[in-house]
């Protein structure tokens, strides 16, 4: 499965058997990534491509959503409008300077 799947949120994501976890996905942009190729879990600043590596490494069944959440101390809650924002605007949505103008539009 690639981070271009149609795999969404949810809470059943919690748990991937050992044999479906991915090693590699397809990353934002086209290349594929490892665990090795996230961000480091002490970042900090969170740019749009940061995001959008992580939204990809759990939609691509690389991570679950509870462990991506827990490596880098993110709520669910954070990591859902991720994935909403990319789902609605594409990586660009992930801007956090754009942030309050798609909230406006789709609000």
């Amino acid at each position: 499965m690639t981070a271009h799947s149609t795999f969404q949120y949810s809470p059943a994501n919690s748990d991937i058997a050992s044999e479906d976890r991915a090693t590699e996905v397809v990353g934002p942009d086209g290349n594929l990534l490892s665990l090795e190729d996230l961000p480091p879990q002490d970042t900090q600043r969170w740019v749009m491509r940061r995001k959008a590596e992580v939204v990809a490494a759990v939609r691509g069944r690389m991570l679950t959503v509870t462990e991506a959440c827990e490596r880098w101390n993110l709520s669910e809650e954070e990591f859902a409008s991720w994935q909403r924002l990319i789902d609605r605007h594409g990586v660009r949505g992930l801007r956090a300077t754009r942030i309050q103008q798609y909230r406006r539009k789709t609000g």
